[in-house]
């Protein structure tokens, strides 16, 4: 595991590369992200943000949404993938939120996985980036990352959270999720991380051959 001085150095380095980093699904509402942040599962948020403009144009209101067979629904957000399963959650998440939220989406992790359909990853994201609440979401890239750089050897993504959580300074949790993202997408890849471009490489087990599997 990384120690003080080199998680120091780490999140120092991600900050100077990505200065604007940020979350980058195109919303106007809490309830706008919640929305895209479910799209988001298993789908690019560039493949989302093409989806989501008609989709808000349609329905601006979880009240409207709660009324609509997921069926009808299934053909507006088909090209995110997983759009049968993905409709029925949005619709009976959007009647929690009218009948037991008066319509507006909660602002705690704890109150936002009570709604369903929204797992661990999604409350922390809207939690953080809409309202600011400390909080880390782990997808895909933050858990790949996180492990390459010895931040974590943990295996699943709730013991990754827990651990990053433990080791990153509670003020920093919402930027390290945005931070860890962008650089899983530009220079980490999954199948072909450009190492010789990263600036974190002298500091990555990962390029070293020391990583975990």
């Amino acid at each position: 595991m990384v120690g003080s001085l080199g998680l120091g150095q780490i999140i120092g380095l991600l900050r100077e590369l990505y200065p604007h980093a940020k979350c980058e699904l195109n919303f106007s509402s809490p309830f706008e992200l919640l929305l895209a942040t479910m799209l988001s599962a298993q789908c690019t948020d560039a493949r989302v943000n093409k989806v989501t403009p008609a989709l808000f144009a349609k329905y601006s209101h979880p009240c409207e949404l709660m009324q609509v067979d997921p069926v009808n629904l299934e053909s507006d957000i088909r090209s995110c993938g997983l759009y049968r399963n993905k409709a029925k959650s949005i619709v009976n998440c959007c009647r929690e939120l009218c009948l037991k939220h008066n319509g507006q989406v909660p602002e705690t992790v704890e109150d936002l996985r009570s709604l369903p359909g929204v797992g661990r990853k999604t409350a922390n994201v809207v939690a953080n980036t809409a309202f600011n609440v400390p909080a880390l979401g782990v997808d895909t890239h933050v858990f790949r990352v996180a492990r390459r750089l010895g931040l974590t050897s943990a295996k699943t993504s709730d013991k990754v959270e827990l651990e990053l959580c433990a080791l990153i300074p509670k003020e920093d949790w919402g930027q390290m999720h945005h931070l860890l993202i962008w650089h899983g997408r530009r220079i980490c890849q999954a199948r072909r991380p450009q190492c010789q471009l990263c600036p974190l490489r002298h500091l990555c087990p990962h390029h070293k051959g020391e990583d975990v599997h």
